[in-house]
């Protein structure tokens, strides 16, 4: 038999071009896999028959579990003051050239014990879950040395082991130059590289991340970084063309990263680069409403260049305090113009995709985890409509019930 039955209920399945619609469905779990996904007309025998639970959802929805694929929860202190600053008129540049920005998160990170870490991140974790959220990323990128950097690395680690969520990690050492290396960002990038094999023995990260810009580390830089990276068998990913367009883009997808991410002064010719190397795309609408830009990703680009796109919250304390992804949803279709349904894709199939995890996650087949979104909606695109509001009835990790309300 099946360990759970859910029946009575409308799919909302991402495994086809859309949104993958099954009304009258009914989805089955065993050991954590789905084991069965239909309509229920087409079950093979009378539920009671088939599952030793049965659960009858009276017409609500499910979608697979959301999916965060690019946040920045582990770090210590604020940035209210740039808040502020910003606020008068200052740029994210012009803050992060006066010593602001990252390197201002940098010293609060540090200065952080482990445990504080951890007791900050672990409530944004649960936040994002409380609204569907059921596999997150987590960066690195705060401690811009060894020892600190993987002091996040581990909290990272830890809220996967102590929360019913599955954790990626990536490693974003190459976040900014350190102030112990001020006009040295090569020397910086060599003793990055240089721990990468120790890196990858610890078992802490399964990616390799950098900021592609002038306020951080050039294309040649970031290229020493992934060749290192990649023949150790990272996964890569990028910040990329946020500010201004050096062609990280199309960089990261010669050398196959999961994806790039922000992208808003993005070339078609990366663009295209991307899509040849099945790079997603990682649209990132908070930072952009929280630093009040006002260049916008090319969405028809990608949609031309059949780029998959994802959506994530990029929760961090200097471009986007955000600890919702149903919100970034939401931004993602007003402020980008993109559809619910390319939403809706974005924060499961292809975001599963932007963390290497698409076999596995990201929507309702059989075979795949069974990380179930229940909701009270009347239709999918309700979560990107709704504002400062959370439909989530139920949500199930693995087959096993973790919220209810």
């Amino acid at each position: 038999m099946w360990d759970s039955l859910w029946i009575n209920c409308n799919l909302c399945t991402l495994n086809d071009a859309g949104l993958g619609i099954i009304n009258n469905g009914a989805i089955a779990s065993t050991a954590g896999n789905i084991a069965w996904v239909g309509e229920i007309s087409k079950l093979p025998d009378a539920p009671e028959k088939l599952a030793k639970e049965i659960n009858d959802l009276n017409g609500s929805w499910i979608t697979p579990g959301l999916i965060d694929c690019h946040t920045h929860i582990v770090h210590g202190g604020e940035r209210i003051n740039e808040f502020n600053m910003r606020l008068e008129g200052a740029s994210y540049e012009e803050i992060s050239r006066a010593g602001g920005g990252i390197r201002s998160t940098v010293k609060a990170t540090r200065a952080a014990s482990e445990q504080e870490l951890f007791n900050k991140a672990i409530k944004r974790a649960q936040s994002l879950q409380s609204e569907g959220v059921t596999t997150l990323e987590i960066k690195s990128g705060y401690g811009l040395d060894w020892e600190n950097e993987t002091k996040q690395l581990r909290v990272a680690r830890k809220i996967g082991e102590t929360l019913p969520l599955d954790v990626v990690t990536t490693y974003l050492a190459a976040h900014t130059v350190p102030e112990e290396y001020q006009n040295n960002g090569d020397g910086y990038i060599n003793s990055i590289i240089e721990k990468l094999p120790e890196l990858k023995k610890s078992g802490l990260a399964d990616a390799i991340d950098g900021f592609c810009e002038g306020i951080a580390f050039s294309p040649p830089q970031i290229e020493k970084l992934f060749k290192a990276a990649k023949d150790l068998g990272f996964n890569l990913k990028l910040h990329a063309e946020q500010l201004s367009d050096l062609g990280g883009a199309a960089l990261a997808a010669k050398y196959g990263a999961k994806s790039a991410d922000h992208l808003e002064y993005v070339s078609e010719k990366s663009a295209k680069a991307m899509a040849e190397a099945n790079s997603v795309a990682v649209i990132l609408p908070c930072a952009f409403y929280f630093l009040n830009e006002t260049k916008k990703p090319p969405i028809d680009l990608f949609r031309e260049y059949a780029v998959p796109m994802a959506v994530a919250t990029d929760m961090n304390p200097g471009s986007s305090p955000c600890c919702s992804l149903l919100l970034s949803m939401n931004m993602a279709c007003t402020f980008f113009k993109m559809t619910p349904t390319e939403t809706m894709r974005g924060v499961t199939l292809h975001a599963a995709q932007a963390l290497g995890l698409e076999k596995t996650h990201g929507s309702l087949e059989v075979g795949k985890v069974a990380d179930l979104a229940i909701w009270d909606i009347t239709h999918p695109a309700e979560l990107s409509y709704h504002m400062g509001f959370n439909p989530l009835q139920e949500l199930i990790k693995g087959g096993k019930q973790i919220i209810q309300r």
